[in-house]
């Protein structure tokens, strides 16, 4: 049973819960729409709480954060449950198990304390909340981030974007790095293909961005013929740049799954003329997934100097990056990101000072 929670009030028995943009109100017996926050008592219990259903030691890159503690690892956790309804999800078994009517009795015994010694013990620098929709077990994931800044490690979180501005505020105390799911860039998609709200999404990447002391890259499955118009995408990179157009986007490349076993994959054609539209608009770093491509790599927006290669998961940063000042060496471009130990390590501080 969850006692300490800044992100749900009880009222007349009945839970309302801020973690999400659905914003739930339950009764005693009744879940929330992610069906893993159930109210007893007028009290939550969070049922994944220490028991994730999923785990792998992922290469950071994987996460996909290129601009944070390249050529690490991180020790991923997910669970059961999603805010969402995507058609194209590729880890539906866990997302819409619930909805399913999946068997719930794959899991780990993994309460904070035993998920951070395994982070250490498998050599990895962060934990990573991924899989499914993490803001879901919000408690589970701040009990983990919180011991795993005092042993040194750091937090990464993969989110849809449904997040509350609740929910933000208390996640950077402790979140380190975030990728966020931007699944496109039409209301209609959205509701159409993941049952949500495109406007609350875009509200949460303003939020993150708030946060100095969080890094955030954003992610757009690319899925032919549904969300890649030239104007979309034109309007999505634009938005994006707005922001910060030093933010990285990730084009990922659609392969049949779950609900859409019949829309044709993403091809590199298809990434490689959005990536250029996206540059167009003003954004700096534009990466492709799920393809084979150069431009897996990061290089200097300005001279083109290559500075940090990838290959897969095969990650070398460069002589030419000078990483403890963030710059390249061939004309001293500033690289935004979160590159050294060190650098992560300051990402937190003033928080750290403030709760003294």
């Amino acid at each position: 049973m969850i006692v300490n929670n800044p992100l749900v009030d009880v009222e007349d028995g009945k839970i309302h819960c801020k973690v999400c943009a659905r914003r739930c109100v339950f009764g005693d017996g009744e879940s929330g729409f992610c069906g893993i926050r159930k109210n007893v008592g007028g009290k939550l219990d969070l049922i994944v709480y220490g028991r994730p259903s999923a785990f792998g030691v992922d290469p950071v890159e994987k996460k996909p954060q290129f601009h944070f503690l390249p050529g690490t690892t991180a020790y991923s956790l997910g669970t059961y449950g999603c805010t969402f309804l995507c058609k194209f999800c590729c880890n539906w078994e866990l997302a819409q198990a619930i909805r399913e009517h999946l068997p719930l009795d794959t899991w780990l015994d993994q309460p904070p304390e035993k998920a951070v010694m395994g982070a250490k013990l498998y050599g990895c620098s962060s934990l990573a909340y991924t899989y499914n929709e993490p803001a879901i077990w919000f408690e589970y994931h701040r009990d983990m981030g919180m011991l795993a800044m005092e042993e040194g490690l750091f937090n990464i979180l993969v989110t849809d974007g449904y997040g509350t501005p609740e929910f933000w505020r208390e996640a950077s105390k402790y979140i380190h790095a975030t990728s966020i799911d931007l699944k496109g860039f039409s209301r209609k998609f959205y509701s159409q293909y993941t049952g949500a709200m495109l406007d609350h999404v875009l509200d949460s990447i303003k939020e993150a961005k708030k946060y100095n002391n969080m890094w955030v890259e954003i992610t757009s499955l690319v899925v032919p013929g549904k969300n890649d118009s030239r104007d979309e995408v034109r309007a999505e990179a634009e938005w994006l740049a707005d922001i910060d157009p030093n933010m990285p986007l990730h084009f990922i490349a659609f392969h049949p799954h779950y609900k859409m076993l019949d829309t044709p994959p993403a091809t590199l054609d298809d990434l490689l003329s959005l990536r250029e539209i996206a540059l167009d608009a003003g954004l700096k770093y534009v990466y492709l997934g799920n393809v084979i491509s150069q431009f897996e790599s990061t290089y200097c927006p300005k001279c083109g100097q290559l500075l940090v290669a990838r290959m897969g998961y095969m990650v070398e940063v460069k002589s030419t990056f000078d990483v403890a000042h963030s710059r390249c060496k061939n004309c001293g471009e500033k690289i935004p990101g979160i590159w050294t130990r060190e650098q992560a390590l300051k990402l937190k501080e003033r928080n750290r000072l403030q709760s003294r």
